[in-house]
């Protein structure tokens, strides 16, 4: 193989090659438009495994000489698939299984996910990204073997879980993961919010907790994981404050700050990284923002400080997604007034970075030398600029600088 493929490399017991997608289109003859979305081919032989005692890997690997053995350990039957060019080998029937859109693990499925437990998530993963249903007896399988996907490391864990989070049927597969109890390993914090109602007088919801959280996952355009994360558990603090007052309005006082503590924990759990542990917690933390017409720019401003500049539209994503799992349309008169003047508000400075002019301008204009003055007149026109009593363009801050009495400044 490394003959053949000189850039290969052999890096594991497994038996597998990495060879990087150009080398390996060259040499399989692929176009362009036949590349795989990645940047290398694994390439193995045949082999068989054995005894599989950490739930994800063989400790006997062997080395086949017949496709068939090969098939034998895969784990679902769209998966055990093989062509030559010539001859076509499907002994599992995966090819039926591929156009009634099922997955159906090959052989007995308690094995397969004996074997290695990922897989069972990667089960769900594959059905809500084909949008596939899943055999029955895998599935109950599924339920049968849950407890044993604590074995696999959290990153694999995270890497499918996002995976499926980014699917077109998110929320079937995370209804999925939470009847057979694999969500128990993954987002255990989702199961009191199914039990959490919050219909009420003059309260617009129409679902418990739970319920709405997966329609708004399901209701979110916004393909990045991590916002679809934050708006599956948006409003997880929500059994924790539950409340009812003597109306019988039920209550949720502060369910985005324990739900920020909440994300938190889940975040570290699932080991992000810190921006987007930051980036969760913001999104969580402020998901709730009032939408009114007497807002005040600066109300918009310390909003767009807090959530950050970066993270704006995908926490307006969040709330289109939020208003959907309601019940509701997915914006109103109030929330295109809001958008609009969200895009306005951006368009002033927001910290003295955003100034056109910088301390050396100042210095040099002013005959000034470094020191803490310098700072102090940038905190003064950036103080000016955002009460929208002086315009941040160099004319109008230059003319000023020149009329302004230090003195009282400083």
């Amino acid at each position: 193989m490394l003959t053949f493929l000189p850039k290969a490399k052999y890096e594991n017991k497994f038996g597998t090659v990495i060879v990087p997608l150009k080398e390996s289109a060259n040499a399989l003859h692929l176009k362009k438009n036949e590349y795989l979305e990645s940047d290398y081919f694994e390439i193995t032989t045949y082999r068989s495994e054995s005894l599989y005692k950490d739930k994800r890997h063989p400790e006997n690997v062997t080395w086949g000489t017949r496709i068939e053995e090969d098939l034998s350990r895969r784990d679902f039957t769209v998966n055990a698939l093989a062509y030559d060019g010539k001859r076509f080998v499907d002994i599992y029937n995966g090819v039926h299984d591929l156009k009634k859109k099922c997955i159906r693990a090959v052989n007995n499925p308690q094995v397969r996910f004996e074997e290695d437990a990922l897989r069972m998530l990667r089960a769900v993963r594959l059905a809500s990204q084909l949008q596939f249903t899943i055999d029955i007896e895998t599935y109950n399988a599924l339920r049968l073997q849950a407890k044993n996907l604590s074995y696999i490391s959290v990153e694999r864990i995270r890497d499918e879980f996002f995976s499926l989070l980014s699917s077109k049927r998110a929320m079937d597969g995370v209804l999925v993961l939470k009847d057979t109890g694999l969500l128990q390993s993954i987002l255990p914090e989702l199961y009191p919010a199914f039990l959490c109602d919050q219909k009420s007088p003059k309260r617009h919801h129409i679902y418990d907790v739970g319920t709405h959280l997966v329609k708004s996952l399901d209701a979110c355009k916004n393909a990045d994981p991590i916002v679809r994360l934050a708006t599956l558990i948006h409003d997880i603090g929500k059994p924790k404050t539950r409340s009812v007052t003597k109306e019988e309005v039920v209550t949720f006082y502060n369910h985005e700050i324990i739900g920020t503590q909440m994300a938190y924990e889940i975040a570290s759990r699932m080991h992000l990284s810190k921006k987007d542990t930051i980036r969760l917690t913001k999104l969580v933390r402020y998901h709730q923002f009032s939408v009114t017409e007497e807002q005040t720019d600066s109300a918009l401003r310390r909003l767009i400080r807090n959530v950050g500049k970066e993270n704006i539209n995908d926490l307006l994503d969040l709330r289109v997604a939020d208003r959907i799992g309601s019940g509701a349309t997915a914006s109103s008169w109030r929330l295109d007034l809001y958008k609009k003047r969200i895009i306005q508000v951006q368009s002033q400075p927001f910290s003295i970075r955003d100034l056109v002019i910088d301390g050396n301008d100042i210095m040099r204009l002013l005959n000034m030398k470094p020191g803490p003055e310098i700072g102090t007149l940038l905190e003064h026109l950036f103080a000016r600029v955002e009460k929208g009593e002086l315009e941040n363009k160099k004319k109008a801050l230059t003319e000023y600088l020149k009329m302004i009495d230090l003195k009282k400044v400083s």
